[in-house]
């Protein structure tokens, strides 16, 4: 394997996931059997990637020891103490560059990509993919096969190729230089220093970027984009023991640490270790650790770590050690 490190950064506080991010950053939100960072992480290793560095910062203690007990991997830790863009983060793990070369992949996104074919580029490349609203995202715009242009957010629609936040580089010191040149140039986009920014600098500094294109990118931002990626994993990832007076209807993902009883679980489920599910239907829906769940009738649900739901047919969003009961 090259010199190669991967730079995630993960120190996003995951508003849009409240209540369950007061207390597990959003990187460790269970999907499909594992928390996000797990997929990210199963997919780098697999790769031969051997080095990583992460930029935490809400409740990053956790990041911490969930990537120590889990990963063999050499492993930096740089906290991101204010929020102050991707191009900000990416930056703060410069010391830990050295003369490796990098992928940056963001740590609440989930690819299902050939990442060796990206990685074997002869030149720097950027994840891309198609998408109906390009204002919402970074887009790239591609001439004879390399990019010639990047722009955050733009206000009119010059390519509807978004940038999807997955980036290998092959120059990491004039990537560091050209994040240094827009922070010391106050360079906001947004009100953030922007990843975006620095490598379109790179490119009129003459660095070369190929599009390598994504269809795999399911993002973990918000509850309805958690659960769709959920489903979408389950159809891969189909995994469960029979169990008496359970019906199981596939895909789902349940633990065999987990106790079901007199209960219908499925399609596109996942149950975590140590859940009690006992009397309830459930379906399309992310039962969290240690939750309790009794009588009830659950779709499109995210039932948090050590929640407890006693009652009848609701639409839920808990956050960790919730106690809701209906009569």
């Amino acid at each position: 394997m090259k010199n190669l490190r991967a730079i995630i950064p993960v120190a996003g506080v995951g508003s849009r996931l409240r209540p369950h991010t007061y207390s597990l950053p959003k990187v460790l939100l269970n999907v499909a059997g594992k928390p996000i960072l797990g997929h990210i992480m199963d997919k780098i290793t697999s790769e031969g990637i051997e080095k990583a560095s992460f930029i935490v910062g809400h409740l990053g203690e956790m990041v911490e020891e969930f990537i120590n007990e889990n990963y063999k991997i050499q492993s930096k830790f740089i906290y991101q103490d204010e929020r102050k863009g991707l191009g900000h983060a990416v930056q703060l793990a410069k010391d830990t560059f050295n003369n490796d070369e990098l992928l940056i992949i963001l740590g609440d996104t989930i690819f299902d990509v050939d990442l060796k074919s990206m990685l074997n580029s002869e030149i720097s490349a950027l994840g891309v993919k198609e998408v109906d609203n390009p204002r919402r995202f970074g887009v790239a715009v591609v001439e004879s096969g390399l990019i010639t242009k990047l722009v955050e957010k733009p206000e009119s629609s010059i390519s509807n190729l978004a940038i999807v936040g997955l980036y290998y580089i092959k120059n990491p010191q004039l990537l560091s230089e050209c994040l240094n040149e827009i922070i010391e140039s106050q360079t906001l986009t947004k009100g953030e220093y922007q990843l975006t920014d620095a490598l379109e600098l790179m490119i009129r500094k003459g660095e070369k970027f190929k599009p390598f294109t994504v269809e795999g990118w399911y993002d973990c931002g918000k509850p309805e984009t958690l659960l769709s990626t959920n489903h979408h994993l389950l159809k891969k990832l189909n995994h469960f023991n029979e169990s008496p007076g359970v019906q199981i209807v596939p895909p789902v993902f349940i633990s065999p640490k987990s106790n079901i009883i007199n209960s219908v679980i499925g399609p596109y489920t996942t149950v975590s270790d140590g859940a009690n599910i006992s009397n309830s239907i459930i379906k399309n829906s992310i039962i969290g650790i240690n939750a309790n769940v009794v009588n009830a009738l659950l779709y499109d649900s995210i039932i948090g770590n050590n929640s407890v739901i006693k009652g009848h047919y609701k639409r839920l969003n808990t956050g960790d050690s919730s106690e809701i009961e209906f009569y």
